[in-house]
């Protein structure tokens, strides 16, 4: 059988997942203006554009009401399905 692999924007929100583009978006943004090669000038644009995304969903948070990130959508993963992650023989 073959493995599942979840991915983790599958059990994301629309609102998660713009956020989470925004932030990445930023970041590239950022580090492409920048030209940034080394690894802390790039650390430097990722905190920003995640400091640009985290300030938008605080807005959005503050002005709507309503949280973005929830656990209404948390996926909760069986313990013995935890203990085989890692192996060649996880199945579902």
């Amino acid at each position: 059988m073959e493995k599942q692999r979840d991915n983790l924007r599958d059990h994301m929100t629309d609102l998660e997942l713009i956020f989470t583009m925004l932030g990445e978006a930023s970041t590239t943004e950022i580090a492409r203006n920048r030209d940034a090669l080394e690894f802390d000038e790039n650390l430097d644009a990722a905190i920003e554009g995640g400091a640009v995304a985290g300030n938008a969903r605080k807005d959005l948070e503050r002005k709507s009401g309503k949280r973005v990130s929830t656990r209404e959508n948390f996926k909760v993963i069986p313990e013995a399905r935890k203990r085989k992650i890692g192996t060649d023989r996880v199945e579902d």
